[in-house]
C-alpha cells in the first residue's frame, strides 16, 4: 500500500497514489463486533468513525507549517493528531486494519516531515515550536499522538516501526525535553503537557531515561517535572494556581499520564500521591462552573465547559479510579465519553442507571501548595436547577494571584442566578484561534483591559490597578481568608489583602443571609479601605441586563461621551452619566432574563456614581460592550467604608405582557460602623425591620451588640441576621 502525501497548495508538494481505505472495511464484521455496545459507546465510536472516514477519504495532508492559532496549517496538524489518536482506537475496537494502515501512513508522513522542521516561523513571546507556533501545541500533539501510536505500534513492520520511532517520537521527546528545556522544567500547564507527552512516549518506547526525566524533570532532581507539578499548582483541596479555565486545560495531561503512569508502574502509586491530589482537582474542576460553564476569572475563555474534550478524559478515568457515581451525573450531561476502556465503563454504568447527582455545594478552596496564599470561596444556594445545582452561586475571588494568567482583582466576586451570570468577569480579551484577530492570540486590550483591577469588581485606589500591575510583585502576595461559612441561610466569606497598595489595607466581607419577606438571592457587600493618607477609591460593579430605573441625580452625557482616564483600563471606559450623592446613598435596578435586580449602596460620606460602559479607545473593536456602575469616594482622611445589598425580585414574562415586583421590595438601608461592627439596617416595604450584623470575629461563642437609633442589637459569632421591631415584626 502506497503513501498519499498533500501539501498545502501554496507550496511545493508531492502526491502519491491514494490507498483505498475506505474499500478495505469490512462494514458487516465491524457492525457485529460493537452491536453490543452501551448508547454513549456506540454513538462516540461512530463519532470517531465518521471523522477518520473523512480524514482518509482526503489522503495523508501535511502542510508545511507556518501559521499561528486559526491558520490552515495549524488547524490541519490539529486534525491529524486527532485522526492519530482516534484511528488507533477505531483499530483496538474493531479491528479493521485500514485505520491502522492509515495511522501508520501519517506518521510515516510526519518522519518525513519532523526531521526538516526548525523554529516555526510564526513564532511570537511564546517558545517557539515546530508543527506549531508555540511549544505547548507541539507538546498537545505529542499527547495525542503517542496513544494512537501505541495503538497500533505492533501491526508494523520492524523497519516502519524503528523509523516512526526515532524520526518522530524520539525527535519530539527531544524537541520538548531538551531543546526546551525551559519550557519543559517550568511550574506551568505548558510543562504538564510536555512532561506528559515525554513520559507517555518514554513508556511505549521502553526508554526509562526519558520517563524519569518526565517524572522529576530534567535533571531527574525532583524539584521540577510531573510530580512537582502536582505538588506545586494545586492547593489540597484540589484548587489549580491558575484558576478555572486553566484547570480544565491542565487536566487532561495530568489525568491521562496518570493513567498511562498507573498502568506502567502502579507502584509509582499515583492516585494515591499527595493524599489523592488529581482525584480531587477533578472533582473540583467540576465545583467550579455553573450550568455547567467554569467561573471565567483570571485569563478565561468564556466559552468553555463541562463538555470539552479535556473533561471527557477526566471523568472516564476518575470513575475507573474510584467508581463515583456522581461522576456519572457528569458524563450524562457531557452527552460524550472516550474511546477507552474507562469510557466504556462510564457508558455501561450510566446505561444501567447508576448515576447519582453531582453534590454541587458550598466550599472554600485554599490557593497555593500548603492552601494558605488565598482561597477561593463558592456559596450556593436556592432550589436546585435543571443541572441539579442551587440556582444561586457567588463566587469571593480571594486567591492569588495566579502565574502570568492571573488578573489583578484581589477581592473580586461574581453571581451567577436564574441560569445567568449576573455580576460579571472579563475573562480573556483574546479570540481563540481566530487569526485574524491577532492569530487568535491575546489581544492588546488583554493587557490594557481585561487584567486591569477596574475590569473587575473590586476595590480600586488612586485609579491604579492592584500591585500597580505587576506579575512579580502579584506571585508574591496574596490575600488573607479571614473567615468562611457556609451556614444554610448566612453564608459568609471575608478577606483581606494589605500589599496590593503600598499603605492602604483592602477587606471585603460578603453574606449571603436569607431575610424573610425577600427573595434569594440578597447579597451584602462590606467594603473597606484603610489609609493614614488620603486617596480617591472606586468601586465598579459590573452586571448583567438593562437599566430600568434608579434615583441617582445624575447628568448624563447625551451629546458626547467622555472617557474615564487615559490608564490602567480607565481609558476604556465610557461614562453615560454621573451623580453626585452627598449623602453616599443610591440604589439602581436592572433587568436581566426575566428577573429584576437592585442594587442599593451606602457609604461613609459623599459619593460620585458613575453609570457607564466599556469599549472606549478601541478602535480594532475588540472589547465587548458591557455595563457598568462605579462608586467613587474622595477621601481626605484616608479610609472609605461601603455597604451594598444586591436584591433579587420579581419577573417578566414578555410574551405573557405579564410583570411582577419590577420594584425593590426595600424601602430603605442604613449602614453603621460602631467599634469595629459592622449593622446593615434594611427596612421593607411592608414594614418589617431587619439587620444584619457582622462582627469581623471569627469565635463562634463571642457576644456582641451595638446601640442603633436607641435599640439594642445584640447576636454572637460572626454575623447574624436579627428581626428589629417594625410594623410587620
Amino acid at each position: 500500500m502506497k503513501r498519499a502525501f498533500f501539501l498545502a497548495a501554496a507550496i511545493a508538494c508531492t502526491t502519491l497514489t491514494q490507498p483505498a481505505y475506505a474499500a478495505a472495511q469490512d462494514e458487516t464484521a465491524a457492525a457485529a463486533a460493537v452491536s453490543d455496545l452501551p448508547p454513549l459507546y456506540k454513538a462516540e465510536l461512530d463519532r470517531a468513525r465518521s471523522f477518520v472516514d473523512q480524514m482518509m477519504e482526503q489522503g495523508v495532508v501535511l502542510p508545511q507549517p507556518k501559521d499561528p492559532g486559526g491558520g490552515y496549517t495549524h488547524e490541519q496538524h490539529k486534525r491529524n493528531y486527532k485522526a492519530i489518536y482516534l484511528a488507533g482506537q477505531l483499530f483496538q475496537i474493531t479491528g479493521e486494519q485500514a485505520y491502522a494502515d492509515y495511522a501508520r501512513d501519517m506518521l510515516l508522513g510526519y518522519a518525513d516531515l519532523y526531521p526538516t522542521l526548525g523554529e516555526h516561523p510564526a513564532r511570537k513571546n511564546q517558545g517557539p515550536g515546530r508543527i506549531f507556533w508555540q511549544v505547548l501545541n507541539d507538546a498537545v500533539w505529542l499527547v495525542h499522538s503517542v496513544q494512537g501510536y501505541g495503538d497500533i505500534r505492533d501491526t508494523l513492520s520492524d523497519a516502519d516501526r524503528e523509523r516512526i520511532d526515532n524520526d518522530v517520537f524520539r525527535r519530539a521527546a527531544h524537541f520538548l525535553s531538551v531543546e526546551s528545556q525551559a519550557t519543559f522544567d517550568r511550574i506551568h500547564n505548558h510543562a504538564t503537557w510536555a512532561t506528559a507527552g515525554v513520559g507517555m512516549t518514554g513508556y511505549l518506547l521502553g526508554d526509562q531515561d526519558m520517563v524519569d526525566r518526565a517524572l522529576k524533570g530534567s535533571d531527574k532532581s525532583g524539584k521540577v517535572g510531573f510530580l512537582r507539578q502536582t505538588e506545586l499548582l494545586f492547593s489540597p483541596e484540589g484548587y489549580y494556581n491558575e484558576g478555572p479555565y486553566y484547570q480544565r486545560y491542565a487536566l487532561m495531561p495530568f489525568m491521562v499520564f496518570a493513567d498511562a503512569i498507573e498502568r506502567n508502574d502502579p507502584e509509582q502509586g499515583i492516585w494515591e500521591h499527595r493524599d489523592g491530589i488529581l482525584l480531587k482537582a477533578l472533582r473540583t474542576t467540576v465545583q467550579l462552573s455553573y450550568g455547567g460553564f467554569f467561573f471565567p476569572f483570571n485569563d478565561a475563555i468564556r466559552d468553555k465547559s463541562l463538555k470539552t474534550d479535556e473533561l471527557y478524559h477526566g471523568v472516564a478515568i476518575a470513575y475507573a479510579q474510584t467508581g463515583d457515581p456522581s461522576l456519572l451525573s457528569i458524563a450524562e450531561f457531557q452527552d460524550r465519553t472516550i474511546l477507552s476502556k474507562n469510557g466504556r465503563l462510564v457508558a455501561r454504568d450510566l446505561a444501567a442507571g447508576k448515576a447519582e447527582p453531582f453534590p454541587f455545594r458550598s466550599m472554600l478552596f485554599g490557593d497555593g501548595p500548603e492552601g494558605d496564599e488565598g482561597a477561593l470561596a463558592i456559596l450556593r444556594q436556592g432550589p436546585m436547577n435543571t443541572n441539579g445545582e442551587p440556582s444561586t452561586v457567588l463566587i469571593a475571588k480571594n486567591t492569588s494571584q495566579g502565574l502570568g494568567h492571573g488578573h489583578f482583582d484581589k477581592l473580586g466576586w461574581q453571581l451567577y442566578d436564574n441560569g445567568n451570570e449576573v455580576i460579571r468577569d472579563y475573562g480573556a480579551a483574546r479570540f481563540l484561534n481566530i487569526e485574524a484577530k491577532e492569530g487568535g492570540r491575546y489581544l492588546p486590550e488583554n493587557t490594557s483591559w481585561a487584567k486591569s483591577s477596574v475590569a473587575h469588581n473590586t476595590l480600586v485606589v488612586d485609579q491604579r490597578s492592584h500591585f500597580d500591575g505587576k506579575v512579580k510583585i502579584g506571585n508574591q502576595n496574596a490575600p488573607t481568608q479571614l473567615y468562611f461559612s457556609d451556614a444554610p441561610g448566612l453564608q459568609v466569606s471575608s478577606a483581606s489583602i494589605d500589599t496590593a497598595y503600598d499603605g492602604v489595607t483592602l477587606t471585603r466581607t460578603i453574606v449571603m443571609p436569607e431575610i424573610p419577606g425577600l427573595e434569594a438571592p440578597i447579597v451584602l457587600d462590606l467594603t473597606r479601605g484603610e489609609s493614614g493618607e488620603p486617596h480617591l477609591y472606586d468601586l465598579p460593579l459590573h452586571y448583567s441586563g438593562h437599566i430600568i430605573e434608579h434615583d441617582l441625580a445624575a447628568r448624563n452625557f447625551t451629546a458626547e461621551r467622555p472617557v474615564l482616564g487615559e490608564v490602567n483600563g480607565y481609558q476604556h471606559i465610557w461614562a453615560d452619566a454621573i451623580a453626585k450623592e452627598s449623602d453616599g446613598k443610591g440604589a439602581l435596578t436592572w433587568l436581566l432574563d426575566g428577573r429584576f435586580y437592585t442594587y442599593r449602596f451606602a457609604a461613609d460620606g459623599a459619593l460620585d456614581v458613575v453609570l457607564g460602559e466599556s469599549g472606549a479607545n478601541d478602535p480594532n473593536f475588540n472589547l465587548r460592550r458591557e455595563p457598568l456602575i462605579m462608586l467613587r469616594a474622595k477621601r481626605p482622611t484616608g479610609s472609605v467604608r461601603i455597604a451594598a445589598l444586591l436584591e433579587s425580585h420579581g419577573s417578566y414574562d414578555g410574551a405573557a405582557e405579564q410583570t411582577v415586583s419590577s420594584r425593590s421590595r426595600i424601602a430603605g438601608m442604613q449602614h453603621a460602623h460602631v467599634d469595629g461592627l459592622d449593622v446593615v439596617g434594611i427596612t421593607l416595604k411592608n414594614g418589617q425591620r431587619f439587620a444584619i450584623a457582622v462582627s469581623h470575629n471569627k469565635d463562634a461563642q463571642a457576644a456582641h451588640s451595638v446601640v442603633l437609633d436607641g435599640e439594642t442589637i445584640a447576636w454572637s459569632g460572626f454575623a447574624a441576621v436579627i428581626p428589629l421591631k417594625g410594623e410587620g415584626n
